[in-house]
């Protein structure tokens, strides 16, 4: 089933299923499994898909026995989900199922039947697994236990199914997998049953896939099958030379003569190999200049004509220097006749990283390092420097030389300057990264450390660094990290910062046991003068291990690593180092995984905040804005933001912004100030130091994550109402109201909290109408993002109620009384409460009423009366109560269901929906009918315990509440009594 299936079976058009011995082999497996899975597995066989399998069945009511539910030509089954919908209902000719229970005594029933309803469920539902499981498949996020356990089940018939596909394909092999004596020939990986193609490529029929260079044609590209020999009519350019693992993407001409006139000699050696074939391991490659073979992407990278020749060209004579094997390779199992082959090595290696249930749930806050990156080469031979031959020759010297060769071969290396890019990939082009990593396989320390100081250099070029993890060196190096020789563990650990760039690679770390060791090197003691080589090295040690730390930290799941393994008390005590180079990766490493909510505590009970806000006073910018990031993560609690003022950090973040040039120093510290402006007594603090005045000087002229930061303080400082005027009379309000035209959806939604503040004071208002900021502001309204559409609803509330003429302003808007009352269909909690308060101060003017009545509202407004958050209930509330003042609307209210709720509302312990709700019971008791709703209800007892409130609107609502609902009463008597 799933993929497997889809890969596996053979398929006529879009929708069957081809009647051959294989598909009749996979479908007697499901039909197997599906029968097991009750009887083993029952409490997984129970379990109800995500959307039930549909198809067309041969079956009819008459075949099913009394268990089901029969009527007429339908049958149900007795048991339902949570939904109530029947697990198995068959309408004949259509049945769908919901477990796998009731799927296995269909396939009872159907006994001699049984193969043919697997075959049209298999055929009518291509994507199973979706079905069962859900999207959430997708992400490998399975909600519960037994849905995990069921996709458990599911995955090892996949891989039966794979299985089974191919050992039909195996009998095949053994006439097209002969080694081939051609010119050039290179074959993939050999798998168990001799085939060289992936194996979702084997359950195609493909054997192997050849690239083979005649004399006069340039390289092609072959597909040997069990349907024949084909020609693959893809560019050199376009498709890998040689990749185990790689995807093949083939246009296929029919059929691949064997006596073409080109190349004839080539193909007639298909023939003539007879004598090779008793040993069927043995590929012919080419070893190029004396055994210096070209990499598969040079050969796309440079010219295909002529690299291709000199790569996939015939043996020169006069090489006769014997390769030995790779102990990377003996200890992986494969054989590789030429260990220093490129392509090869990189695919025996990239066998080891194989996708598991974790692969896909990494941090999301990765985002573009994480990204894949294209090798860009556009320097033809003639525009390489000098430096890159040389290279290329020390690079041939050390892969043939001995143990001082390679040494010398090394020094030599690191003569040159490592840093720029063309000496970077000149060792890479020429084969060296596999030889450095090799080296570091060894027993030779000199070798071993001069391996890695190269490493170290190059795998800064995040090309070199992608390559160097795809070789499986993470691994290698991560094993260092427990050689007793600490230079080996700098090294190493340095090497692995610049390598665990991305996202897999992280990953890598993490699972070969790399974080703990990390976690080990920090173990050191700082000292401010360290007297002895020993403690100097102890201390560069820790230094290298955090570095490392802070690369693997940019996943979460690494970050729970990390502080499982005992690291915050380590970095706690690093963190009082007197050395800035050991501090910024100690300081970086905690403000990546401050944003997890363990590590924010952490920080706090460790007494870490206090040298942050030391280190705020230091020199170097890079500490500063480390220090600036964690505390801006940190300061979300309100703890930490009294710590911040406690040890006096305020004053340092307020200094930090005199410097403009630095961007990334001034983003950490207008966010550090943004989150510590959450607590009032910060912001008088921030007052004496004249922060508002700065801030507002940086609202033009910045980049986003700056204004982002600048506009969420402002929204905080706008709280109080001084402050309000001071951000007018500063000219705030104009270059806040120019932000509204962005796109970035964090900037609008502290944009649109500023304004709203803002708004609350007349003059500002004023301001903001004359600027025609409220039509901006209304106009995110449209914005797709819930966040942007709730704040700016809720900064148009204040703009309406301090506007001079309000029911005008808002009636010039076109459409815009619609776009707000069509907003109450949104299943945003925020927007909902935001929109209701906004409506509510529309409702106050009776043109508007009138417009937003036409547009339903009432029915809107009843139907969200049945919400349990009190926020919702206090402004909702309030819009009912001003929505009844127009035309037949309280009656309305009462037709649509929503008096009873609102009654409830009086239960709740929050004094303020209890005043909004008491007002709008007022408004609605003025229906007679809604008065005998309330009263049946219970309203009366809890209305009289209001009307001693020391609330006077509370008192006054619900003693007028009570009054109509006496004065009904009276009525009705003296109607009945005369």
């Amino acid at each position: 089933m799933g993929v497997a299936l889809t890969r596996a079976a053979q398929w006529t058009g879009p929708a069957r299923l081809k009647d051959t011995p294989a598909n009749e082999a996979l479908v007697r497996a499901v039909a197997a499994f599906v029968e097991q899975l009750g009887s083993r597995h029952p409490r997984e066989a129970e379990c109800v898909f995500q959307e039930p399998l549909r198809w067309r069945t041969a079956l009819g009511a008459s075949d099913f026995q009394t268990e089901y539910d029969i009527s007429g030509p339908t049958v149900q089954s007795r048991e339902r989900d949570e939904a109530g919908r029947p697990l198995l209902h068959l309408s004949p000719p259509d049945v769908s199922v919901l477990t796998f229970s009731q799927l296995s005594e269909l396939l009872q029933v159907a006994e001699n039947k049984k193969l043919e309803e697997v075959r049209a469920c298999l055929e009518a539902n291509r994507d199973p697994l979706v079905q069962i499981l859900g999207p959430e498949i997708e992400q490998k996020d399975m909600p519960s236990e037994l849905k995990s356990r069921l996709l458990a089940l599911l995955q090892q018939l996949d891989s039966d199914l794979l299985r089974l596909s191919i050992e039909h394909v195996s009998p095949w092999v053994p006439s097209y997998c002969f080694s081939l004596l051609l010119f050039a020939c290179v074959y993939n990986y050999v798998f168990p049953n001799g085939c060289r193609s992936p194996p979702w490529r084997q359950v195609h029929g493909d054997i192997c896939h050849l690239l083979v260079q005649p004399y006069d044609i340039e390289v092609l590209h072959i597909t040997c099958s069990i349907s024949g020999v084909f020609l693959n009519m893809v560019s050199a350019l376009q498709a890998p030379v040689s990749s185990c693992w790689g995807y093949f993407y083939f246009f296929l001409t029919p059929s691949l003569s064997l006596r073409k006139s080109f190349g004839r000699e080539i193909f007639m050696s298909l023939e003539d190999s007879s004598s090779t074939q008793n040993n069927p391991h043995v590929e012919s490659v080419d070893t190029g200049n004396c055994g210096q073979a070209q990499r598969p992407d040079e050969h796309r990278e440079k010219n295909v004509h002529e690299k291709a020749r000199q790569w996939l060209g015939p043996n020169k004579p006069g090489c006769t220097k014997k390769l030995e094997p790779s102990s990377k390779w003996s200890k992986l199992g494969l054989s590789s006749p030429k260990w220093y082959v490129t392509a090869l090595n990189s695919s025996a290696r990239r066998v080891k990283h194989k996708t598991t249930s974790d692969d896909f749930s990494e941090s999301s806050s990765e985002s573009e390092e994480d990204e894949e990156l294209t090798e860009r080469r556009t320097e033809t031979n003639s525009d390489l420097p000098s430096e890159y031959w040389q290279i290329q020759k020390l690079v041939k010297y050390m892969k043939w030389g001995n143990q001082t060769a390679t040494v010398i071969v090394l020094c030599a290396l690191r003569d040159f300057n490592l840093a720029q890019e063309t000496c970077q990939l000149a060792i890479r082009d020429a084969g060296g990264l596999e030889v450095l990593l090799n080296l570091l396989g060894t027993e030779e320390v000199k070798c071993m450390i001069g391996s890695l100081m190269i490493l170290k250099e190059i795998s800064r070029n995040s090309q070199n660094s992608k390559a160097i993890a795809d070789l499986g060196g993470l691994q290698t190096m991560v094993d260092i990290l427990d050689s007793p020789n600490k230079d080996l563990k700098c090294l190493a650990a340095e090497t692995i910062a610049n390598v665990a760039k991305f996202r897999k690679d992280r990953r890598s770390v993490r699972k070969h046991g790399g974080i703990s060791r990390l976690v080990e090197l920090l173990d050191c003691v700082p000292d401010p003068s360290p007297s002895t080589l020993q403690k100097q090295r102890d201390v560069e040690v820790a230094r290298c291990g955090a570095l490392a730390l802070w690369s693997c930290s940019k996943s979460t799941k690494n970050k729970e690593a990390v502080r499982r393994a005992g690291a915050i008390p380590l970095l706690a005590r690093l963190l009082k180092s007197p050395h800035e180079n050991m501090l910024i990766p100690v300081v970086a490493t905690l403000q990546e995984c401050a944003s997890e909510p363990s590590y924010r505590v952490a920080i706090q009970t460790e007494g870490m905040i206090e040298d942050l806000v030391k280190n705020l006073s230091r020199e170097n910018q890079e500490l500063q804005m480390h220090c600036a990031s964690a505390i801006f993560k940190c300061a979300q609690d309100k703890r930490t933001r009294d710590l911040v003022q406690q040890y006096g950090g305020l004053e340092p973040l307020v200094s930090l912004l005199s410097h403009s040039e630095n961007k990334q120093l001034l983003a950490a510290s207008t966010g550090a100030i943004w989150k510590c402006s959450l607590s009032m007594e910060n912001v008088a603090k921030f007052e004496e130091y004249n922060t508002l005045e700065i801030l507002v000087k940086l609202l033009t002229n910045q980049p986003e994550e700056v204004l982002v930061n600048v506009a969420g303080a402002l929204g905080e400082f706008a709280r109080k109402p001084a402050n309000r005027v001071t951000i007018n009379n500063c000219g705030g309000i104009p270059p806040l109201v120019n932000l509204l035209t962005g796109t970035n959806q964090a900037l609008l939604v502290n944009v649109t909290c500023a304004l709203g503040a803002c708004a609350s004071e007349s003059k500002c208002m004023g301001t903001i109408d004359s600027l025609d900021g409220v039509r901006l502001l209304w106009s995110l309204l449209k914005n797709p993002n819930p966040d942007v559409q709730a704040s700016a609803a809720w900064a148009i509330c204040p703009c309406i109620e301090n506007a001079k003429d309000a029911g005008e302003m808002v009636r010039s808007f076109v459409g815009g009384l619609e776009l707000i009352v069509n907003l109450l269909k949104s299943s945003h909690l925020e927007v909902l409460t935001s929109v209701c308060a906004a409506i509510g101060n529309i409702a106050k003017d009776k043109e508007n009423l009138a417009i937003i009545t036409d547009h339903r509202v009432v029915p809107m407004l009843a139907k969200l009366t049945h919400t349990n958050d009190d926020t919702l209930r206090r402004y909702l509330a309030g819009a009912v109560e001003h929505c009844c003042t127009w035309g037949t609307n309280c009656a309305m209210f009462g037709e649509e269901g929503a008096v009873a709720p609102l009654v409830r509302y009086l239960k709740s312990t929050d004094p303020a929906v209890h005043q909004a709700t008491a007002l709008a019971l007022y408004q609605l008791s003025k229906d007679p009918n809604n008065c005998i709703n309330m009263y049946e209800n219970g309203v009366v007892k809890p209305l009289v315990d209001m009307m001693g409130s020391t609330d006077e609107v509370l008192q006054e609502a619900a003693a007028r509440c009570v009054r109509n609902i006496r004065l009904l009463a009276l009525a009705n008597e003296k109607a009945r009594y005369g």
